[in-house]
């Protein structure tokens, strides 16, 4: 169960710009401790000079983040898309990462300052705290007064018109009333179980009810169907074409009415609230029977896990927080107190509202690579080479165009593809259906523990199992996370007929709405040495024989670690022979200490090692003695970094891999991951010069990290910058041809 579980240690084992993250409207105190440590490595040099936090870290990504949507050259509906975004991101940080921590303090004695991670969790607690009264402070005082000036105005109770205040009493009552049940609370009306992160109301309340007896307090949830931003009719807000539009949320439609609510009562405080509780799901995969029965199970108890913020309004009374505290066992740190909405990442649907050009970034249509037409055979074309494609610069419809092929071709027999995340309607699982029935061989790899996807994940896997597929949920203890298609079509006449495999390898997941946001490689192969690479590590895992030896493919937990590990390494052979060594890597991620060090041994060496992190890194950079030949950036922009690109240059060979593997502990070991090297030297070359080169050359997206752990931003840098993603969409969206 999700409640009262008992789990490992959330570590893994191993002007409007603002110049760096520590003058956000974040105390600047925060940034000093904004990369606690970690354990003395076994070197015995302090971890303090070694790592950083990796909590901290993903908090000072976040700061990143909120910085975009201070930028005044972000339009309008994105910068209000960025606020969401960390109030979505902090979530997520909470329900996993700070989760983990929590269950080990609970463990130790207690959640109290006795608790020997007790100066951790305090630290990530201010960080936290500060972050939150940024993203609350640019709202306030910069998002909606921009709004405002555009036309958009969220307008409250106490600013409405009589005619407006007349609308809203009648949607409260039409839409909103019939569906709020508030619960006075006594000993016969115990406090309601409440839900992971939805909207509710604590009310004081004064008199008698109508028994004659004193209740103080009563609770009121807002059901989730509800519309939390509701647009004003427009003869009401004088909206007209690229005119103004006026909004009313729904916490202030339901605060205008509180009074309907408890007729004969007074009220005389309240608060909006919202708990934020642990969302781990937990099963023992070597106890269950079926996996997929017991994570249906499982999520039945997810949002309902243990207490690990609170957010109120700051206008709280103290008795109601008080009351809220002891009712979730939290302290004052987990407390939460916001000048506005408790949950701003349901403003997404006021961004939705905001549909107008000059609100959003400007269109543009992903390009096909130039050797493939929409209408093209795929297959042959395949044969000429392996096409590369860049996302979202790039279209993802050749991949969907492979698999309908693949699905109503007769002469395919068997289509084998691995899913982590696809979403909850999609084309590539309608085509694996129509390929199950048409009769062809298909095999799915599901993974049901993708986190926050495994209701989708579940649902899509019973889809396919009602139509003939063959589905596994990858290995016990592990997660499949690699991307990979493979298709085998049989070609020829008579005796000649052979099995000929296509494949597909990709560094992001099969979602064709992600591939429009995400940066992402994925790479279309005949190769037959790649293809039966695929071949195998699909036969290891749904045989869960050994897997047999792979020419091309380093594949997790097994040698991928190793690799990267050796070509760290003989770069520092390299360069310690007095041959030039280089590294560069770009990934989501880097925390894993035994990849760290070895970088720290390449860099001592004198290898230059350039790194594009997005969020975590416990690397720290430019520090003498220790790692001053590396360099740390993290690209924030319109779209969200996501390549895994591993760059040596290996004698001068220049050795480049793909991968869907960060350099975590979990990728490395816990997931099922796979790198491949790029072997085209064109097509090597179009990684360098597109998902290396320009991210190093960024002026306009990049932030620096410091050995003293702070990100300098664009705004330190004079200039309107260099940004690597719109030089991008320029010259892939207009210049494909000869690719």
């Amino acid at each position: 169960m999700v409640k009262g579980k008992r789990r490992a240690h959330h570590r893994d084992k191993n002007k409007e710009d603002f110049p760096i993250v520590a003058a956000l409207p974040v105390p600047v105190a925060a940034a000093t401790h904004a990369f606690a440590t970690r354990p003395a490595p076994t070197s015995g040099q302090a971890a303090a000079e070694r790592y950083f936090d990796r909590e901290l870290s993903q908090l000072a990504f976040n700061e990143r983040v909120l910085a975009m949507a201070a930028r005044a050259s972000v339009p309008l509906a994105e910068r209000l898309r960025y606020v969401c975004i960390v109030s979505s991101n902090l979530d997520e940080f909470f329900e996993v990462r700070v989760s983990g921590l929590i269950d080990q303090m609970r463990e130790d004695v207690g959640w109290t300052p006795a608790a020997s991670l007790w100066p951790e969790y305090l630290a990530i607690s201010e960080r936290a705290h500060a972050l939150v009264d940024a993203q609350y402070r640019l709202y306030n005082t910069v998002i909606t007064p921009s709004l405002q000036r555009a036309g958009i105005v969220v307008v409250s109770h106490n600013e409405r018109t009589p005619a407006q205040r007349k609308w809203v009493r009648q949607y409260f009552e039409a839409e909103v009333k019939p569906l709020l049940s508030p619960i006075g609370l006594d000993p016969a009306h115990p406090f309601p179980q409440l839900m992971n992160k939805a909207l509710n109301f604590i009310v004081q309340l004064q008199g008698k009810d109508a028994f004659g007896r004193v209740s103080a307090t009563a609770i009121l949830k807002v059901p989730r169907v509800l519309p939390r931003v509701i647009p004003l009719p427009a003869r009401l807000s004088g909206e007209r074409a690229g005119g103004p539009m006026t909004i009313v949320l729904l916490s202030s439609v339901i605060r205008a009415h509180l009074q309907d609510m408890f007729p004969g009562r007074t009220i005389a405080g309240f608060s909006q609230f919202r708990v934020t509780r642990d969302s781990e799901l937990w099963v023992d995969e070597r106890e269950v029977r079926n996996l997929r029965q017991a994570m249906r199970m499982e999520l039945t108890q997810r949002h309902f896990g243990d207490p690990l913020r609170l957010e109120i309004l700051r206008t709280c009374p103290p008795q109601l927080e008080t009351l809220l505290r002891d009712q979730f066992q939290l302290p004052n740190e987990a407390v939460y107190r916001v000048a506005g909405p408790v949950n701003l990442v349901r403003l997404n649907q006021l961004v939705d509202h905001l549909s107008q050009p000059k609100f959003r970034w400007p269109a543009f249509a992903p390009a096909w690579p130039a050797r493939v037409a929409p209408d093209a055979d795929l297959f042959a074309a395949m044969k000429q080479g392996d096409i590369l494609l860049h996302h979202p610069f790039e279209s993802f419809e050749p991949v969907i165009e492979l698999l309908r092929q693949s699905a109503y071709d007769p002469r395919v027999v068997a289509i084998r593809m691995t899913l982590y995340r696809t979403g909850a309607a999609s084309v590539l699982v309608d085509l694996l259906v129509e390929a199950a029935r048409r009769g062809k061989e298909v095999t799915v790899i599901v993974e049901l523990k993708a986190r926050f996807d495994e209701e989708a994940n579940i649902n899509l896997a019973e889809q396919l199992e009602a139509v003939g597929a063959q589905v596994v949920y990858g290995v016990v203890g592990l997660k499949t996370h690699a991307k990979l298609l493979l298709v085998l079509r049989r070609e020829g006449d008579g005796k000649r007929s052979q099995l000929v495999p296509y494949a597909h390898l990709g560094t992001g997941n099969y979602h064709p709405a992600t591939t429009k946001l995400y940066t992402d490689f994925g790479m279309l192969t005949a190769n037959a040495e790649f293809a039966t690479d695929v071949e195998r590590v699909f036969m290891h895992l749904t045989s869960m024989t050994k897997v047999a030896r792979l020419k091309h493919l380093w594949l997790a937990p097994f040698s991928l670690h190793k690799r990267v590990l050796q070509a760290i390494r003989d770069e520092a052979k390299s360069a310690a022979a007095g041959k030039p060594g280089r590294i560069i890597a770009k990934m989501n991620a880097l925390v894993d200490e035994a990849t760290i060090n070895a970088l720290y041994a390449a860099s001592q060496a004198g290898v230059k090692i350039e790194l594009i992190i997005r969020g975590q890194c416990a690397l720290r950079p430019g520090v003498r003695g220790l790692s001053e030949n590396i360099r740390v950036r993290s690209i924030i922009g319109r779209f969200l970094e996501h390549h895994r690109i591993y760059y040596f240059r290996a004698g001068g060979r220049d050795d480049v891999y793909l991968a869907s593997a960060d350099w975590m502990g979990r990728n490395l070991f816990r997931r099922v991951e796979v790198a491949w090297p790029v072997l085209d030297k064109k097509l090597k070359q179009r990684v360098i010069n597109e998902g290396l080169k320009p991210y190093l050359e960024d002026t306009a997206d990049a932030w620096l990290l410091t050995a003293g752990g702070e990100y300098r931003g664009p705004a330190a840098r004079r200039g309107p910058g260099f940004s690597a993603q719109s030089q991008l969409l320029q010259t892939l969206a207009a210049a494909v041809d000869g690719r």
